[in-house]
């Protein structure tokens, strides 16, 4: 009977390096990383919408009578602040050329993002509760204000939605690490 037999053929292994003359890539910046013109553009465009959300909010005569709109403030003036900060962060960095890739910075920006857009989330949320219930349910907007008031919490919602990018852009470079 007339089978055939496996043949092994050796490879040689490539030559190992000892890592130190091996050259070191960097993964190119995605822009929305922070420390990119993209990240830039993302954290004033949440600085301006949270702001525009606590200026509008704060400016009604009504707004500390509810719990509600009191937390709206609250959050859309920590966001507002948060993103601002980064944004100081993101414009040195573009100036001195810098990328901010270092991990415990990563991760706080990741944290920071996520704590943030969570609360300018669930303040939309109970502000836009609140308005629902002033305009279609108590029908009393002449009372209020209630055009304000949904001014306020979709800058509210438009900040959250602007945050996200940079929560998951940040979570997404902490994890690829």
């Amino acid at each position: 009977m007339s089978v055939s037999h496996a043949t092994v053929h050796p490879v040689e292994d490539p030559p190992t390096t000892d890592g130190e003359d091996a050259p070191r890539v960097r993964m190119k910046d995605m822009e929305g990383m922070p420390g990119t013109r993209g990240g830039l553009a993302l954290r004033f465009s949440q600085f301006m919408f949270a702001a525009a959300a606590l200026v509008v909010m704060a400016t009604t005569s009504d707004f500390p009578s509810v719990p509600a709109f009191c937390y709206l403030v609250a959050a859309a003036g920590l966001q507002s602040l948060w993103s601002l900060l980064l944004a100081s962060i993101d414009i040195y960095a573009l100036l001195v050329r810098r990328s901010l890739r270092n991990c415990r910075i990563v991760s706080l920006f990741t944290i920071g993002d996520g704590i943030t857009s969570t609360l300018t989330f669930a303040a939309a949320c109970s502000s836009a509760g609140i308005t629902i219930l002033i305009d279609n349910d108590l029908d009393s907007c002449r009372e209020n204000h209630c055009v304000q008031l949904e001014i306020a919490t979709a800058m509210a919602f438009i900040s959250w939605f602007i945050a996200l990018p940079s929560f998951f852009m940040n979570f997404w470079s902490l994890a690829s690490r």
